[in-house]
């Protein structure tokens, strides 16, 4: 007779094959509740991932990543996480006293700043690891136009191992932007875009990248064969990089570039293209244009629904000072989200960040494994 049976005071036997097997049963599903549903429930519960966030401003200004966190609250699950690469310069004998916070506040020049490199990554790391799990940071202080740019990117990879996620946004033509910045100016046709764009292939970085798809208040051409000013240039940048991942910011917009004609017919030709690339529909500038009527969201959403991979949400939000500022373009948008159908919504909204995201995260994390010392010798 075994122990168990035979123990005074107890009626106890081994279970029977039955029983045993609905016994692990129970523990297998006791487990799966208690470790994935969790995190499933946690997913489901935000409305959104925010794929283009700057915590700073361009004074290098913002909240503190702690202060950030309670204002994605219960709505932004995941965000791309990175600061201002150019910096706006107070000088005295433009502004005086009057500091500016903005590059439209003065006539002084911008400059790039690479310390905001640093500065994401030390906020990054100061948080606990379930806080960094929402956080993607992103690369944005290098300049575009130099050839070293890529070398930049790689030490700040190699310093901050486990950290970043991507790189950007960074801006090539920018409205007013573009020629505030002194040296060089930034030009789709520059190797040094080439070498950046190639680095992030290799090492498997996400691209977020600022382009106006026209020159500021473009008019209105009747010539069906005429073109927005660098729509030709960027379809030839992305086609020469198959291999990276880009986001192309704002879908080509901004303050003072409205849609060109037959803008949403120029972006599906980008899609089918090249399927490397992505879209975001950030920046509540951009959010007016697709708001503004019935129709114009209309063409949207059926643009999104025919290709619903390659959108996502991103606030474009700099520095918020509370959390009605930091989800103004989310609900901005709310004509856009009853317009689509549920798994289209869901996906610019929360899949398509995950899925680009996370494959990032795991390619870098890897070239981190293989080209850093201090990862490779842990």
């Amino acid at each position: 007779m075994n122990k168990l049976s035979s123990t005074p005071g107890t009626n106890r036997r081994f279970p029977s094959p039955c029983a045993q097997w609905f016994l692990f049963f129970a523990q297998l599903v006791l487990v799966f509740l208690v470790r994935v549903a969790p995190a499933r429930s946690q997913t489901t519960n935000y409305e959104f991932n925010d794929s283009h966030f700057h915590l700073t401003n361009n004074i290098q200004e913002g909240p503190a990543i702690r202060d950030f966190l309670n204002m994605m609250g219960n709505k932004a699950g995941r965000v791309a996480l990175f600061g201002v690469p150019l910096q706006q310069q107070w000088s005295y004998r433009v502004d005086g006293d009057r500091a500016p916070t903005y590059y439209l506040h003065s006539d002084a020049p911008l400059y790039y700043y690479s310390f905001t490199d640093a500065w994401i990554a030390m906020a990054y790391k100061s948080l606990s690891k379930e806080q960094q799990a929402r956080f993607d940071p992103m690369i944005t202080g290098f300049n575009p136009t130099d050839m070293y740019a890529a070398d930049h990117i790689r030490r700040v990879l190699e310093t901050f191992p486990g950290v970043f996620t991507g790189i950007g946004e960074f801006t090539i033509h920018k409205e007013f932007v573009s020629a505030k910045i002194p040296g060089e100016l930034a030009s789709l046709q520059n190797p040094a875009l080439d070498w950046i764009l190639d680095f992030a292939a290799e090492v498997g970085l996400v691209v977020i990248l600022h382009n106006d798809i026209d020159i500021p208040l473009a008019k209105d051409v009747a010539k069906d064969e005429s073109q927005p000013a660098y729509l030709n240039q960027i379809k030839d940048v992305f086609k020469r990089h198959p291999n990276t991942t880009i986001i192309w910011a704002h879908m080509g917009l901004g303050r003072l570039v409205a849609p060109p004609k037959k803008h949403l017919a120029q972006i599906e030709l980008v899609l089918r293209d090249s399927h490397n690339i992505c879209v975001d529909i950030s920046w509540d500038e951009v959010a007016k244009y697709f708001v503004a009527s019935p129709e114009a969201t209309k063409g949207l959403a059926d643009l999104m629904q025919r290709y619903p991979d390659r959108f996502l949400f991103g606030t474009d939000a700099a520095a918020p000072t509370d959390q009605s500022k930091y989800l103004k373009v989310f609900y901005q948008y709310e004509p856009l989200w009853k317009s689509l159908d549920a798994e289209t919504s869901r996906k610019v909204r929360l899949r398509n960040y995950e899925r680009i995201f996370d494959e990032a995260r795991r390619k870098v994390r890897s070239w981190e494994n293989a080209h850093v010392p201090s990862v490779s010798s842990n």
